[in-house]
């Protein structure tokens, strides 16, 4: 999984404040722990997401699919009870 963009934007931040100053090592550490934080989250890349959003959108469509299906054989046989 690659790094957050919003991780990236406080390293560069941070890199700015602290170009020529101790503050390195401070860096170093707020970005593991950021680093280490992120990946204790269950996220998902986007690429994932969008992958299972369509695979959702072609079962919801199969399943409307299904649905008037099971309805048009529903109403078949309501039909021929009444004949019969």
């Amino acid at each position: 999984m690659s790094t957050p963009r919003i991780l990236d934007e406080i390293g560069a931040k941070l890199s700015e404040i602290a170009a020529a100053s101790p503050a390195r090592d401070i860096e170093k550490n707020v970005r593991a722990l950021l680093g280490s934080a992120f990946g204790k989250l269950d996220l998902v890349t986007r690429e994932e997401f969008d992958v299972q959003r369509e695979v959702l959108a072609q079962t919801r469509r199969r399943l409307a699919e299904l649905e008037a299906r099971v309805a048009e054989l529903e109403a078949g046989l309501e039909g021929r009870d009444k004949q019969g």
